[in-house]
């Protein structure tokens, strides 16, 4: 019941999030300039003989502070939308004593930092530069519980890197791949093998008492053998 829940939350809120996106360009036509859209296009149309020029984005395509600053606050607003699901996929797959609250937040707030500094030097190799050798100054000590964990980190920064170039249709399609493959592995049990380590929960566990074996829907504290 759990990962039916998951799955109909998930679906909800992808189609709700697209009739309102929907809803709002049609009765505002104008808005669809601020959209961060259509990057992917620009991405996949071939590599440029220059490999130095700097990548189009969306921004580029409007004048003035204000409608920059338009722009900026709804590619932060897509990408935190595309990235929140994804927390919810977290938290509702992890073991209770493998779930990283700090996780949660992280992959919540780095799609908004890594947004904003995609459109700081998307058109300055200089700027580039600077960058990595400032994040290169800063040492992250925490280690991962599992290298599945990795893997929203992986996905936060896809998404930040898609919202900064204006291509939130890549975002939105790798937040529903990701959601629903990992969906679909944990009803699955994808992989398992007795006495492995499991990712993933469980939705089910057997007890025993006096009269026998009793299936009852618990949450697995660790590692579990099957």
């Amino acid at each position: 019941m759990r990962a039916f829940r998951l799955f109909l939350r998930l679906t909800v809120y992808y189609l709700a999030v697209s009739a309102i996106v929907y809803t709002a360009v049609t009765l505002q036509p104008g808005l669809g300039g601020f959209l961060p859209i259509g990057g992917a296009e620009s991405l996949l149309s071939g590599p440029t003989n220059d490999p130095f020029r700097p990548i189009e984005i969306g921004a580029d395509q409007v004048s003035g502070i204000s409608e920059s600053l338009i722009w900026l606050i709804i590619a932060v607003i897509g990408a935190l939308l595309t990235i929140l699901p994804v927390s919810w996929t977290y938290m509702a797959i992890r073991n209770r004593d493998e779930y990283d609250q700090s996780l949660v937040e992280t992959i919540i707030i780095l799609p908004i930092a890594v947004t904003s500094i995609v459109i700081i030097v998307h058109n300055s190799l200089a700027l580039a530069f600077s960058l990595a050798g400032i994040v290169g100054g800063v040492r992250f000590r925490n280690t991962l519980k599992s290298s599945g964990d990795a893997l929203y980190i992986l996905l936060a920064i896809g998404i930040g890197l898609s919202a900064g170039i204006g291509a939130m249709e890549i975002a939105v399609v790798m937040s529903m791949a990701f959601n629903y493959c990992f969906l679909a592995l944990w009803v699955t049990d994808y992989g398992a093998r007795k006495g492995t380590h499991r990712y993933m929960r469980r939705t089910n566990k057997k007890t025993h008492n006096h009269d026998g074996p009793i299936e009852s829907e618990t949450e697995s504290s660790g590692p579990v053998s099957d």
